[in-house]
This record gives structure tokens, C-alpha cells and sequence, in this order.
């Protein structure tokens, strides 16, 4: 009988990267519903990036976390802050907050030029939510509609600077917040298009955990360097807090794909021994070197397997891999499915 191998998992280093391609981790838990109430003039950037955050939240995981739902007040046409006419899903008047079908979480989405003024029906569905104990969230000014709706009597909000004498003036009984973004327990509020995507991020690390909004910013803060102490986790050899020594070794590695360095050849290069090697990936990787070359391997085969037409025996040279069956072992062993059957999922 033929031995069965255990699965692989990635290292933390390159879990996140890979995420969205990893086994299904099975779930009976149905998608949270999230409604969006797009205001008049409504900032189309704050939206699409607490949107963003959601959708990129069911690209990193096999299974949906989340599914949302756009409302425009009167009518499902809505013009946003650029002049762009949107089609929301629905009306206000169609919001379920009981039975198949309710909403879990509802955001009002404002804007610079979005009415101050109170909408009744908007304020008594604000209440029916909060009653029923629903998240409620605001966008740019959406903590407006809030403060009317008197959800935030007793509570702090963030919004846009613009609106902060506004909301001191005419509600004493809400303390408007210093800070871009404010996440309480159940009123979530923030000020601006990227405070709107950090306040998601915090939504749904706690309702699904720090791994999988680290899987999140791998996809979406690719291109941010530094930005109050983060840096992207794929990029190790860039990572300040890492010997120097070991980022030369990340970066020997990420150059030599096709032409694996062995032990002893990357030792030469940092004049260390292979033992302090060993312990510098043990300490700062928590994994060993050839393990994590490995993983650097695969993933970068995972790329051209997904994002080119090369065969899979060509990948297989490209990565270093002695042969297309032991590369296409390895990848069923991470993956758990065959190259073929990979590209055939993607499409």
C-alpha cells in the first residue's frame, strides 16, 4: 500500500500570500449580510474601499465570509461624489432587519457634499436597527445620520473634519472623535476613504481573525512600503526588523528561482555559519532555509501557473524543481490539487 504524505502548510511568512489558493476550510457559518446606504453625493472612494475590504475578504478565504447590498434612499439610482450615477440593488424601504434575508450590519455611506439635514425614514430605520441590535457604520459624514437617528447619544464617532463643528454644534450628547476611524462595539465610524478600508479591516478581524485581514492587506497594500509601522509580510527581504544578514539571504533566494543556492553556498555569501543560518530563519521565520525556499519556490510556480500560459513543465524548470512529477507533487502537497487541476479552477 502506498504511503499517504501529509499536507504542507506555509510558514507565516507566506501563508497570507498564498491564502486565497490554499484547501477550503470548511464552514456551516452562512455569509454575513451588509447593507449599504448610499446617500445623495456619496463618496464614491470611501464606498468602493469598505466594499473592497469585503470582497477581497471572500477572494482570501474558499468560502464567502460576506455578501452586501446597496440601498439608495428613494430611488436605486444614486449619484455619487464624481458624477457618476449608481445602480443600488434597492430602496431604502426594502431594508430587512428580521427574518431570511436580514441584514447583520448596515453603513450609511456620506460624502463632502451629502445633506446635513435629517431623513426621517432613514432615522427610524437607523433605531429599528440599533434596537435590534445590529452593526451600524457610517462613512466620511454617514455618523450624521447616526447622531440623528440618536444611536450615538452617550458614544464617540469619527467623520470628516469638515462636519466636526456641525455635529459638536447641534449634538452635545455625541463626542466627535480626533481620530479618522473609531470601531465600538456596535457603531463603527469613519472619516475618509482609507480610514474607511482600515475600519472594515478591523471589522472583520473581529469577526474572522487577524490571519485572514493579513491575507487581505497582501492583496490590496502591495504597494505601501511603510505606513504607521506596516509593511507588506510577503516582503521579508524589506522587512526593517530583520538582520541584515538574513534579508541578503531572502534576497540570494528570491534571485535565484530557477538555480536553487544551496546551504552551504548561501553561508559563503553572508560568511556565516550554516548553523547561524539555521537559527536567524528558526528565530525571525520560524521555519528552517530550505523549507522556506521551498515555499518562495512554489509560490512564485503558483504565479506563472495562474498568470501565464507556460506549461507546467517549463514552470517546473523556471522554479527550480528537478522534474515536472516532483514539482507537481509538491504543489498537490500545498495546494491540494494538481497543477492542471489549478489552472483549470481558475479559469
Amino acid at each position: 500500500m502506498s504511503k499517504i504524505s501529509e499536507p504542507r502548510h506555509f510558514s507565516h511568512r507566506l501563508r497570507d500570500t498564498n491564502s486565497a489558493f490554499l484547501p477550503a476550510r470548511h464552514s456551516s457559518d452562512q455569509p454575513i449580510k451588509v447593507g449599504f446606504v448610499l446617500q445623495p453625493h456619496f463618496s464614491m472612494m470611501a464606498f468602493t474601499a469598505a466594499v473592497d475590504a469585503l470582497v477581497t475578504a471572500n477572494l482570501v478565504q474558499a468560502a464567502p465570509l460576506f455578501s452586501f447590498t446597496t440601498y439608495g434612499l428613494q430611488s436605486t439610482q444614486v449619484q455619487s461624489d464624481v458624477g457618476i450615477d449608481i445602480s443600488a440593488n434597492r430602496i431604502l424601504g426594502e431594508v430587512m432587519l428580521e427574518g431570511e434575508g436580514a441584514l447583520d450590519i448596515l453603513i450609511v455611506c456620506g460624502g463632502f457634499r451629502c445633506s446635513l439635514s435629517e431623513y426621517p425614514p432613514l432615522s427610524q430605520l437607523l433605531k429599528a436597527a440599533a434596537k435590534r441590535q445590529k452593526i451600524l457604520g457610517g462613512l466620511w459624514n454617514g455618523a450624521v445620520p447616526l447622531a440623528w437617528a440618536g444611536v450615538l447619544d452617550g458614544l464617540g464617532c469619527a467623520l470628516h473634519p469638515d462636519n466636526h463643528a456641525f455635529l459638536q454644534e447641534g449634538f452635545a450628547r455625541v463626542q466627535v472623535s480626533p481620530h479618522t476611524m473609531l470601531v465600538e462595539a456596535r457603531i463603527l465610524t469613519s472619516a475618509g476613504p482609507n480610514s474607511a478600508l482600515e475600519m472594515m479591516l478591523a471589522l472583520i478581524q473581529r469577526l474572522h481573525g487577524a490571519d485572514t485581514v493579513r491575507a487581505i492587506r497582501e492583496i490590496l497594500s502591495s504597494d505601501r512600503i511603510i505606513d504607521d509601522g506596516y509593511r507588506s509580510s510577503s516582503l521579508a527581504e524589506n522587512d526593517p526588523t530583520i538582520p541584515d544578514a538574513l534579508r541578503t539571504l531572502l534576497r540570494l533566494m528570491s534571485s535565484n528561482i530557477e538555480e536553487p543556492l544551496g546551504i552551504e553556498e548561501l553561508a559563503d555569501y553572508v560568511d556565516l555559519s550554516r548553523r547561524h543560518i539555521e537559527r536567524l530563519f528558526q528565530t525571525h521565520l520560524e521555519t528552517t532555509p530550505s523549507r522556506y525556499y521551498l515555499e518562495l519556490r512554489i509560490t512564485h510556480a503558483r504565479r506563472l501557473l495562474l498568470q501565464s500560459s507556460a506549461s507546467v513543465s517549463n514552470i517546473a524548470v523556471a522554479c527550480g524543481f528537478v522534474s515536472s512529477t516532483h514539482f507537481s507533487h509538491c504543489f498537490k502537497e500545498f495546494f491540494g490539487v494538481s497543477p492542471s487541476q489549478a489552472r483549470l479552477k481558475r479559469g
